[in-house]
């Protein structure tokens, strides 16, 4: 599955003047992308259909350290992994995931928009990949718009619970969200997981805001293109690890590498590690 990226003379000329340059100046050894955690952006989306079981079990065969999840709820309750917020993009259903019950979503196509070959892949349980791939891989699980979800809070602490992964010799859950109160909530109910703030917005990385941050997140989690080295630096400072998204190209990979991040989220796991 590996890819190489070839670069024609005047894209490497190009990217001499981009604002990526310097992550060239010193290509990062095999021992400093060990040190970078490589997290497989719902599975390892940029080959399989995502938030599926097929891009989930290619993230581990790919040797992904950790899979990032995004969990929802149906209208009867049951929690599920989907990204968008509507079964619109990544299913051939309509509507919004909070509306249809379980039954309904798992009715649903989840595969085929990325190609034949994942056709009739079903949307999963949150429980099921959690039975699936704890033990094989670390999971970042994403509350994805908890405030359409009252209680959903509760509901994963409780599933992680049963599985006893709220304990702190499993270090390989991660939960994150942009939801900063939903996050707060989740550090009261478990307080011995890490705890990840996301968010793309550069008024979160004031030294106040990321002082708040370090109260109860063990994780900052930005997009890359408000990733700087200062940032870094201050992130490390207050006792946090940094998480960047979302990696699509090489470019940003290694970009990612020279800032010292210390875990990158990409579709793509071997542009993390070009050994997978």
């Amino acid at each position: 599955m590996s890819k190489k990226l070839l670069l024609s003379a005047g894209i490497a000329f190009s990217l001499f003047f981009s604002p990526f340059s310097q992550a060239f100046a010193a290509e990062p050894t095999v021992g400093e992308r060990k040190q970078v955690e490589n997290i497989a952006h719902r599975g390892a989306a940029g080959y399989a259909p995502e938030n599926t079981i097929a891009a989930f079990d290619l993230a581990v065969e790919m040797k992904a350290d950790y899979i990032e999840i995004d969990v929802q709820r149906s209208k009867d309750g049951e929690l599920v992994v989907i990204h968008d917020t509507t079964v619109d993009r990544t299913t051939d259903g309509t509507g919004k995931v909070g509306d249809l019950t379980f039954e309904q979503l798992r009715n649903l196509d989840a595969g085929s928009w990325k190609g034949e070959q994942f056709a009739g892949e079903l949307i999963p349980t949150f429980e099921e990949v959690l039975d699936r791939y704890h033990g094989k891989a670390g999971i970042l699980i994403e509350l994805k718009a908890p405030e359409l979800y009252p209680g959903i809070e509760e509901q994963v602490a409780e599933a992680l619970k049963e599985r006893n992964l709220d304990k702190p010799q499993n270090e390989k859950i991660i939960i994150q969200s942009f939801n900063f109160e939903s996050i707060k909530k989740m550090d009261q109910l478990l307080p011995k997981v890490p705890i990840g703030v996301l968010t793309s917005n550069p008024k979160d990385t004031t030294p106040e805001a990321l002082q708040e941050f370090s109260t109860y997140a063990d994780w900052f989690n930005p997009s890359y293109g408000i990733v700087t080295e200062e940032l870094v630096n201050q992130i490390h400072s207050l006792g946090m690890k940094i998480g960047s998204w979302t990696v699509r190209s090489q470019e940003a990979a290694d970009f990612l590498f020279e800032m010292k991040v210390d875990a990158i989220i990409s579709d793509y796991p071997d542009y993390v590690d070009p050994r997978k």
